[in-house]
């Protein structure tokens, strides 16, 4: 039997569906946002600068100023900005990999994770992290929108909360396509009305700067104190999973080519790594605006940012116009990565379902999944413990993040023991690869322990500096403990067309699935175990009895 299986013509009419019953929807579905797939050329329409702005536009949440105001009001101005910095660093450091591998290659953060130390079923773990850091901000992000409804409407913050969940399911059922042109049109509105209080503030009285620099804290004297910076780093560090939300936009990139690569990589660093510029100019002026509410309101108010913009437009305007202009702005900002977080949560939770169970039930029913889990932390009043959970969370998305990027840029280019070109389809990789596993498990445990106290009081502030510090190590420790071994089940995927093309871009070449009946470009299709044919990513998935997997590699 050939092992080269039909090469699709171009033009070709589309095939009659043969697929078994329930396949063509889930493929229909799929299609419409390359859900748990490689993006294929065809879809990639964008240019590089929409990409990143799209992308950018999912960082215009609110959370950032209410993370900056928590440090600040704790630890004091300076040991906050320095806590800022720390973490701003070392997310773009580990960002930077991740989303060079998600524009090159055109896959998420998931399908990245699956052949950068994880394996196919391992990376179900990180999977759910993800989608836990999705709910756990979309609350936060629902909770400030909750707060800005009742300052403007006069809600009851429970249904506030109902209300900012439901608004968001029609924004997100529709993929790329409908949050491309959401997120281009709100952005320049968001951008005035959150540059523009500042700006007016900082002009007209100075007074405010001296005020905000210094600024000593709760907790402490206003010295720089080491304790403090590294425990509001790890509440800053707890962003650093967002990385996986811009390469959800990165991945639609068009191919980088000659003619492209400067606005390519442009958008690749401003979109990629680059968000954490404006995510830690937000937090720095969510303490500014903190510290400004207490000298002229008080305390209590100064960690709500509509409470912040609030008093900023007091300054500047009408009274009459205040509270509807600081509303509009938490709208905006809540609708603008409330819809990223639910779209991303679905793809992280549809991702782990149907490996797990080899069955696809549809996107949309874990959008709803996923908006049910921010609902009920919303009513608990998640709000009130902030920090608490950010700091917890920290820990465990620090460790996926680093050891993830420590494989691409230590075990991929420095060491040579992880594949080059990554590897997601099943049957190519093996089911868990220790690599990953277990220095993200390692990392993982051991920082959440020193979190809780477990290892002394001393030691707590440090659990985010050993999360990533044992997964930098155990990451190229165990690649060569194992040589390599465990990442690949095999190297041949059956097809002799390469999978990239002579620009190093995955190729376009197309070929038809012979399950499902649609055509794929070459990276998402792999030879049929048992036809002369190919299968497509998805239909390898769903395969429950294994009919079209290939073997492992003698």
């Amino acid at each position: 039997m050939s092992t080269e299986p039909r090469l699709a013509e171009v033009g070709e009419p589309e095939p009659a569906h043969r697929a078994a019953p329930g396949t063509d929807q889930a493929v229909k579905e799929t299609l419409e946002d390359y859900t748990l797939r490689f993006a294929p050329r065809s879809y990639r329409r964008w240019t590089p600068m929409v990409v990143a702005t799209t992308a950018l536009g999912g960082i215009a949440y609110m959370a950032d100023f209410s993370i900056g105001a928590g440090i600040g009001l704790a630890h004091g101005t300076g040991n906050a900005l320095l806590a800022i910095a720390v973490a701003a660093v070392v997310i773009f450091v580990t960002g930077f990999p991740l989303a060079y591998y998600g524009a090159r290659y055109n896959i998420d953060l998931d399908l990245i994770t699956r052949g950068s130390g994880f394996g196919y079923f391992g990376s179900v773990l990180t999977s759910v992290i993800f989608a836990s850091f999705t709910f756990i901000f979309f609350a936060l992000e629902g909770s400030i929108m909750a707060q800005g409804l009742k300052l403007g409407l006069g809600l009851p913050l429970w249904l506030g909360y109902l209300v900012s969940t439901l608004m968001v399911i029609p924004l997100v059922i529709y993929g790329m396509t409908a949050l491309s042109k959401l997120q281009v049109w709100t952005t320049p509105i968001w951008l005035l009305l959150m540059v523009g209080p500042l700006v007016y503030l900082v002009a007209t009285d100075p007074g405010t700067v001296d005020r905000f620099l210094a600024y000593a804290g709760t907790d402490g004297d206003g010295g720089i104190d080491t304790a403090s910076v590294l425990l509001g780093a790890g509440v800053c560090l707890s962003l650093i999973a967002q990385i996986g939300e811009q390469i959800d936009y990165l991945r639609f990139m068009p191919p980088k080519t000659e003619a492209n690569k400067r606005s390519w990589w442009t958008a690749v660093v401003m979109a990629g790594p680059g968000w954490v510029v404006l995510g830690a100019l937000k937090q720095a002026i969510g303490v500014f605006l903190a510290v400004y509410v207490i000298a002229e309101v008080g305390a209590s108010a100064a960690p709500e940012p509509i409470q912040q913009f609030k008093g900023a437009f007091d300054a500047m305007m009408p009274s009459w116009l205040v509270v509807p202009l600081a509303v509009v702005l938490v709208v905006i900002s809540q609708i603008k990565i409330n819809v990223t977080n639910a779209y991303s949560g679905s793809l992280a939770w549809t991702n782990s379902f149907t490996r797990v169970t080899r069955r696809y039930p549809g996107r949309m029913v874990f959008v709803l999944v996923n908006l049910g889990f921010a609902l009920a932390l919303m009513e608990a009043d998640m709000f009130s413990f902030l920090n608490s959970i950010l700091g917890f969370y920290s820990n465990c998305a620090i460790a996926w993040v680093v050891t993830v990027a420590t494989d691409i840029g230590i075990n991929k280019y420095v060491l040579k023991l992880s594949p080059h070109a990554p590897e997601f389809r099943r049957g190519m990789l093996y089911a868990v690869n220790p690599v990953g596993v277990v220095a993200f498990v390692a990392a993982s445990g051991l920082s959440i322990a020193m979190y809780f106290h477990a290892l002394g009081d001393t030691l707590q502030p440090y659990s985010p500096v050993a999360a990533a510090v044992i997964a930098f190590v155990l990451t190229p420790l165990m690649a060569v403990v194992t040589k390599g071994r465990y990442y690949l089940r095999r190297t041949d995927d059956g097809i002799a067309e390469p999978l990239l093309d002579e620009d190093g871009n995955p190729s376009a070449v197309t070929y038809e699935c012979h399950v499902c009946r649609q055509r794929f470009e070459r990276p998402d299709v792999a030879a049929c175990r048992t036809h002369d044919a190919v299968v497509c990513s998805l239909c390898l998935s769903t395969d429950k009895v294994g009919d079209h997997v290939l073997p492992a590699a003698v």
